[in-house]
């Protein structure tokens, strides 16, 4: 092989280090400015930089493309406007804290509706960062016409990335919902699911969710985006981001446009499309009051604030968990929690009471009365032969903390809001857990006052988990040996007689179930293959064919 060498003058050393220096302070001078020095670190230290103005003046790109384009990233419509928020201190600039319900803050402009469509329809055909100029985090875009005004977050840089998410706030003297609607937050969370439900339902009947170029393969260059997506809603009405009701009235909506492009070129045709036709015709439907069913309205609220109420008088009652007459327990599929429905060859099995165990409750908004199985306080024990519903009856007590939409069949299916569901997880990581009263004196001296593993097992992962739910306050646990590690939950004479007690260091459920209850702690099981836990049971629940029975 052969070696080349090359002989640098040493005066051509200093030159190049003098240059280099000279270049690093010139990048340091412009970072102490606020430009900074690449594109995107420019646009991220402090807008377009004194440096960067000079040089390109105001429409200088700084980060991601910021103002390179109509309306620059971070001004309203010129660079008077841009000049003024990045020199004054006291301009007013959206809040720096990111709260993940909320767009992330990107460029502030603003302004009318007809000024909105107009740029769209300037950023026709232009390169995809242009979308940067209808960022508006905090002034928005208003529609007197329509009554609300869209705020829209940090435009997605490319038509491939995460979708754009908005969100549209609709003043309360347009939406007109009745104050009894959203008096108190039960009812809050109500309306916001229903108006999440007919926003979401309203997507799809009108082709609002399909994006442009779907199903046609039109590759890379093909047109894409353009579709309108909003959380999808489950069975439980629960608290939720995508549609909440304010204190004074307004309607929030929150959702995501992918906003539509050919490639990397701006549709800005489509985007008029969305903004102007699409969107507001999805306001006018699902989110004014007039437009709705005011009786669906109505129901839907109050029969999730009766569910509520009969939770929260499960305490006063003695009770840990109730089950109404005429409930339907089952699902449709492991994948599909909407209720099993009859068919030509099978009737559903609606739930029913045991007399002697049955309650009832007089709902204050319904007007009334509902009778069902109250689960008291204790260990109850739910038995049967396999596929006769005791799992069945689990799964809808583990849900029932939450509150279901009118329908469900579950809706009334309640149980207290501190229980917890245990099972064993194989794996699982423990870290610093206390689970002495179930397991002790491990080989080679190993400490379970603070035990710590990477990888538990069956028992170990289980014992941890009643410890953590009991740390964060459970009083109700509900277990069902399908899911439980065996050799945690019971453990035979036979057993004993061959593995002495010093050489076992796990002590069975069985042995401390008692002692859980008498802490105020209740348990609901379900076991069909070991009686020893009759002994210690308050309650034996049968179910025979989907029917409960008292034993």
């Amino acid at each position: 092989s052969s070696c080349f060498f090359i002989r640098l003058r040493p005066s051509f050393l200093a030159f190049s280090l003098q240059s280099t220096t000279i270049k690093r302070q010139a990048v340091n001078n412009t970072m102490r400015r606020g430009g900074g020095y690449s594109g995107r670190s420019g646009g991220r230290g402090g807008g377009r930089g004194d440096y960067y103005k000079n040089k390109y003046g105001g429409g200088g790109r700084g980060g991601r493309g910021r103002g390179g384009y109509n309306v620059g990233r971070g001004s309203v419509a010129n660079d008077t406007d841009a000049n003024k928020s990045s020199s004054d201190p006291t301009a007013e600039s959206a809040p720096r804290a990111y709260d993940p319900n909320v767009p992330r803050p990107g460029g502030d402009n603003g302004g009318m509706h007809a000024d909105f469509i107009n740029l769209l329809r300037r950023l026709d055909h232009k390169q995809y960062p242009a979308y940067h100029d209808i960022e508006s985090s905090s002034k928005g875009w208003v529609n007197d016409l329509e009554g609300y005004t869209l705020y829209i977050g940090r435009a997605q840089s490319d038509p491939f990335a995460k979708p754009t998410r908005c969100r549209i706030v609709v003043k309360n003297e347009t939406a007109k919902f009745p104050p009894l609607s959203y008096q108190n937050k039960v009812r809050s969370v109500a309306l916001g699911d229903f108006l999440n439900r007919k926003f979401y339902e309203c997507c799809k009947e009108m082709g609002a969710d399909v994006s442009e170029g779907s199903g046609q393969g039109g590759g890379w260059s093909g047109p894409k985006g353009g579709d309108i997506d909003i959380t999808k809603p489950t069975q439980h009405v629960i608290e939720q981001s995508a549609v909440t009701i304010l204190k004074n009235g307004d309607v929030c909506a929150q959702f995501t446009v992918s906003l539509p492009a050919r490639g990397r070129s701006i549709l800005g045709h489509k985007a008029v499309q969305i903004f102007d036709q699409t969107l507001p015709q999805l306001v006018q439907k699902t989110l004014l009051y007039n437009s709705l069913d005011a009786s669906a309205v109505t129901r839907h609220v109050l029969n999730v604030e009766d569910q509520e109420w009969v939770r929260s008088n499960l305490e006063i009652r003695g009770l840990v968990a109730f089950i109404p007459d005429g409930a339907i327990l089952p699902r449709k599929s492991g994948a599909d929690d909407r209720p099993m429905e009859d068919d030509d060859n099978q009737k559903v099995v609606r739930f029913h009471s045991p007399d002697t165990l049955r309650v009832s409750f007089d709902l204050p908004n319904m007007g009334k009365t509902l009778a069902g199985i109250g689960i008291r306080k204790g260990i109850t024990l739910i038995v049967g032969g396999g596929f006769h519903g005791k799992s069945t009856i689990l799964s809808a007590l583990q849900v029932g903390m939450y509150n279901k939409i009118p329908g469900d069949g579950r809706e009334f299916c309640v149980c207290s809001a501190n229980a917890v569901k245990i099972r064993a997880e194989d794996g699982r990581s423990v870290s610093e857990v206390n689970i002495t009263p179930f397991i002790n004196n491990l080989p080679f001296g190993k400490k379970t006052d603070c035990f710590t593993t990477a990888d538990a097992s069956g028992s170990t992962s289980q014992a941890t988990n009643i410890m953590e739910s009991l740390e964060m306050g459970a009083k109700t646990l509900l277990i069902d040996e399908d899911t439980c590690a065996t050799n945690f939950m019971i453990r035979d004479d036979k057993m004993m007689e061959l593995v002495h007690k010093d050489k076992e260091p796990i002590t069975p459920f069985l042995y401390k179930i008692k002692t859980l209850a008498q802490n105020g702690i209740s348990v609901i099981l379900v076991v069909g293959s070991c009686g020893d836990f009759f002994d210690v049971g308050d309650t034996t629940i049968l179910m025979d064919s989907y029917s409960c029975v008292d034993v």
